[in-house]
């Protein structure tokens, strides 16, 4: 799979394109701002972009923006955001506006790199990846909202579901069959209320309740 790589830190840039070729990914171009990242994708059309959330000329919020607009004008492109900090709403954001190959994980998590190809590719396969940090954080702020119906148990089958683990890694991480996990999944979709659609899609709502995000 062909991948562009937009960072302005030419090290870490460097070191994202060393990891991903290594993990057998074609390194179409590496740019180091959000203007440049979208011609990328125009020209190239790739199968995943890595893109830093802050980015020249502002360093504010240029690489969401660009982010957004790949998956609005070329939805095969999968998504990943990379940050220095963590900051839900940008995970929110990009999960809103498309459910399926996005991701939103912090920069240190390419220190570990093969939980981070592991990532990347699960977002370049069309599933999601957040950051545990980001997960952690939310669970923290959240004190009174629509997931008090569900046990502490429920709440950890949740958060790793945010994290885009697949039921087994859900077990794996928990230590639980994969049939009690299944039991778990179903009694948190239906304490939600979530309206019927494919498992795959009640997944991802479940998330978006969890993020406290509105799906479009």
């Amino acid at each position: 799979m062909r991948a562009v790589i937009a960072e302005d830190s030419l090290l870490l840039r460097v070191g994202l394109v060393k990891v991903l070729e290594m993990a057998g990914f074609e390194i179409a171009a590496e740019v180091g701002d959000a203007e440049a990242l979208l011609a990328a994708v125009e020209e190239h059309r790739p199968g995943l972009a890595l893109v830093d959330v802050r980015m020249p000329p502002g360093f504010t919020d240029e690489g969401v923006r660009a982010a957004l607009m790949i998956r609005k004008q070329w939805p095969q492109t999968a998504v990943v955001l990379l940050s220095q900090y963590v900051e839900e709403r940008y995970a929110a954001d990009l999960l809103t506006a498309n459910t399926s190959g996005v991701g939103y994980l912090l920069k240190q998590r390419v220190a570990d790199v093969e939980e981070f190809v592991a990532s990347v590719r699960r977002v370049a396969a069309g599933g999601t990846a957040l950051d545990p940090q980001v997960v952690a954080q939310l669970l923290v702020r959240r004190r009174s909202d629509p997931l008090d119906p569900l046990t502490p148990r429920e709440r950890e089958v949740l958060a790793l579901m945010a994290e885009g683990r697949s039921n087994t890694g859900i077990a794996e991480a928990l230590v639980v069959s994969d049939s009690a996990v299944a039991k778990h999944i179903n009694n948190i979709l239906a304490k939600l209320d979530l309206p019927t659609a494919d498992a795959d899609h009640r997944r991802v709502l479940a998330v978006l309740r969890f993020l406290g995000a509105s799906p479009t």
